[in-house]
């Protein structure tokens, strides 16, 4: 692989993981005023509008599916986490909700040690348990009361997970626009019932905000999508780690929010052993969030 084609990967990663860092202000802004069921509804609908030009240029016969049942199960595990991540989100300091998210890779190696039957040894096993330490000093649960947004942000990790091995058993046999194009439907179909059930008429300042976020969810994924075709996961998908310090000073600026020393503790910790899972098994984070 040319060097330039890994410092574009990089480049092209870091700036992916900018723009959902940037999602995540905006999801925290217009959680003000409306609930977590129209935000998903709404950030589903944007998506979709702008998924639909791109298939439309490479045809609809690339949307032909042998797996819908796969697609189906992609689709219901990945709009879960995104409820569960924007209610996080809307509900706990910024970094702190990031660094839950990228507790994702953890779960990979269990799933698909029960799903697909890969095996896991006791040095995947201990790098998965560092990981939950990790995760643990981030949360400081309280033994006498749950901390239930906490559970909801390392649920949508662990509903991330199973979209992320889905998406890798899809990857095999489908084309990327199908797999895209039916986690977008699923996801829209899926979120209009709880929408239409909790309809709230958003407000001008609100549309924005909507638009906003669709925009920079999709420049999220457009320029993650063009850093694992310049260089391959091994080598920079660490690299999306870096939200947490876009999250930190973020949270900092607009909210006054910072973590303690034992979140940071924690966060290194998730880090570390996302890394070390990561460079064992580099197809553990497939190119689709």
């Amino acid at each position: 692989m040319k060097p330039d084609n890994l410092l574009k990967g990089i480049g092209f990663i870091l700036l992916s993981e900018a723009f959902f860092v940037l999602m995540g202000t905006q999801i925290r802004a217009v959680s003000a005023g409306l609930s977590n069921e129209m935000i998903v509804f709404f950030r589903n609908l944007i998506g979709l509008q702008i998924i639909i030009p791109l298939v439309m240029k490479y045809g609809w016969s690339g949307l032909k599916t042998s797996k819908p049942h796969l697609h189906l199960l992609r689709g219901l595990a990945g709009v879960t986490a995104m409820y569960c991540f924007f209610y996080a989100i809307a509900h706990m300091p910024l970094a702190n909700a990031m660094i839950l998210k990228m507790s994702a890779p953890l779960f990979i190696p269990l799933i698909a040690w029960l799903w697909l039957k890969e095996k896991l040894n006791g040095t995947i096993a201990l790098v998965v348990l560092l990981g939950f330490c990790g995760v643990s000093l981030i949360i400081q649960p309280d033994l006498q009361q749950l901390d239930w947004v906490a559970i909801i942000a390392v649920a949508g990790g662990f509903f991330a997970a199973i979209a992320k091995t889905t998406v890798k058993r899809l990857t095999a046999t489908e084309r990327p626009a199908s797999v895209v194009f039916y986690f977008a439907l699923t996801a829209l179909v899926v979120s209009s019932l709880p929408a239409l059930l909790n309809w709230q008429t958003p407000s001008s300042e609100q549309w924005l905000q909507l638009i906003a976020l669709g925009l920079l969810a999709s420049f999220g994924q457009f320029f993650m999508t063009l850093a694992y075709s310049h260089a391959p996961a091994s080598q920079i998908s660490h690299f999306s780690y870096s939200s947490i310090v876009y999250a930190s000073f973020a949270g900092w600026l607009l909210w006054d929010e910072w973590m303690d020393g034992w979140a940071w503790l924690g966060a290194g910790l998730v880090v570390l052993s996302g890394i070390l899972l990561i460079q064992r098994k580099p197809d553990a984070m497939p190119s689709a969030k």
